[in-house]
């Protein structure tokens, strides 16, 4: 078993567990929280996907990671920023 298969089966499985998350838990925390679990299993997919033997001729794949990455924590910021404004509105 190498590491391509070793990460890959791990993104199927946050992929997976995110989405069973996302279609159990109403509440929108738990929602999001599943999104990011989801975006994990994706990360680790094309990871998966860019593994070679030697030293990457490719770099894109990774470049494309470590900008979803930048990406997915400042979306969940908003998304938490969001759900705390909702939560102040429902309760006045």
């Amino acid at each position: 078993m190498t590491a391509e298969f070793l990460y890959a089966g791990a993104g199927f499985v946050l992929f997976g567990l995110g989405i069973w998350s996302f279609l159990l838990h109403r509440a929108l925390l738990r929602k999001l929280i599943a999104m990011n679990i989801m975006g994990g299993g994706v990360f680790h997919l094309l990871i998966a996907v860019a593994g070679r033997d030697g030293p990457p001729t490719d770099p894109v794949p990774h470049a494309l990671v470590l900008t979803g990455i930048v990406v997915a924590v400042s979306a969940t910021a908003l998304a938490l920023a969001f759900g705390r404004a909702l939560d102040a509105a429902a309760d006045d």
